[in-house]
């Protein structure tokens, strides 16, 4: 038997070795080493381990030659269960927060956002990362969100994400060592992941036809990135006008969060990993900018108006609500509906503009 095929000749670059395996054994390859990057994420308890991991496989995949993609089936189906994820993620309970609080709210969400695009301005206008990229790299939180809605406008998907889940795992730090300065968690224990819980048949299907209708009304309606979008829309008016409850198994959303990340890691080639690794201490720079100037506000908004300063700053913490979430409700003294009001109003309103201030960014840029 022939073997020459599988065996990579001396000279044959590095990067291109993995091309010469068959595509099962790539798959098998990058699902081993997603399971153990992922694994590794999740003992050091750093956010979104369930898609940060498969994304860092698929780069060294990719970086490697790998030939294997996602097909656009799968990639659309997973981004329109993220859209279901963030829709269902929206509770009816902030809205009396807003009403009361909506000036406060609505001043703070404006300044983080304009701080982050002037970040992302500059680092463009420097010319450290192309076009658009550092815009919606720069963006203050919907990290998935606005790394599926980049490539549909023009931005680099890849160094996109590459700020967006680093920003995440900074923002996330930092305010877990923030949190520590006034709450003590080390009695907390965080509960176990259940991957396969009993199946709820009306909130499992209500899922599954959100995210088919949504993605339908997201391609009909030419919206950019329009499985993720029209899933979001739709599941938000179902969700909250109706009543309708999701249920977003732990496995389903990690097969979801793996495609997202293969697709988005697979793409990356070896210039473009030097490219960011060249650009990471300014990407750095202007994360811990972005973190600062939100501390700055939290030590206003506390000063000013009285607020527990840990719930000020977990309230502008810049992105990784999720992770907030959960310090938030490990304090007793945590406001944590104020928290959750601010956060969401931001993520909102940066899924919302977020388009067009690149595009005004974008066009400034140009000129």
């Amino acid at each position: 038997m022939d073997t020459s095929a599988e065996q990579p000749s001396p000279d044959q670059p590095a990067a291109e070795r993995m091309a010469r395996i068959g595509r099962p054994w790539q798959w098998l390859i990058l699902l081993t080493i997603s399971a153990l990057f992922a694994g590794a994420l999740e003992l050091a308890a750093l956010p979104a381990a369930l898609l940060i991991g498969p994304m860092l496989a698929a780069i060294v995949a990719g970086t490697n030659g790998a030939t294997v993609r996602v097909p656009r089936l799968l990639f659309g189906s997973a981004q329109a269960i993220v859209g279901c994820l963030v829709a269902a993620s929206i509770s009816a309970d902030i809205f009396p927060v807003f009403y009361r609080e909506w000036p406060l709210l609505l001043g703070v969400v404006i300044a983080t956002v304009a701080a982050s695009s002037l970040l992302g301005w500059l680092i463009s206008r420097w010319r450290i990362l192309p076009g658009t990229t550092a815009v919606w790299g720069s963006s203050p939180g919907a990290a998935t969100a606005m790394v599926l809605m980049a490539g549909a406008f023009g931005a680099d998907q890849r160094l996109v994400a590459f700020m967006q889940y680093l920003r995440v795992i900074f923002v996330s730090m930092t305010a877990a060592v923030v949190a520590k300065m006034w709450v003590d968690t080390s009695g907390i224990e965080i509960p176990p992941i259940i991957w396969f819980p009993p199946i709820d048949a009306q909130a499992f299907t209500a899922t599954i036809g959100i995210a088919l209708v949504g993605g339908l009304v997201g391609k009909l309606c030419r919206l950019p990135s329009p499985f993720f979008l029209g899933t979001f829309i739709f599941g938000s008016v179902i969700h909250l006008g109706l009543g309708v409850e999701m249920q977003l198994p732990q496995w389903l959303l990690a097969v979801s969060y793996a495609m997202v990340g293969w697709s988005i890691g697979l793409n990356f080639t070896r210039p473009i990993l030097r490219h960011a690794t060249r650009a990471l201490p300014q990407i750095i720079a202007s994360i811990m900018a972005l973190i600062a100037f939100c501390g700055g506000l939290a030590f206003l908004i506390s000063h000013l108006l009285g607020i527990d300063p840990l719930t000020a700053y977990l309230a502008t913490s810049p992105g990784g609500m999720d992770s907030v979430a959960i310090i938030a409700a490990a304090a007793q003294n945590v406001d944590i509906s104020f928290v959750m009001a601010l956060q969401s109003a931001r993520f909102l309103i940066v899924l919302l503009v977020g388009p067009s201030v690149a595009r005004l960014v974008a066009r400034s840029i140009r000129d």
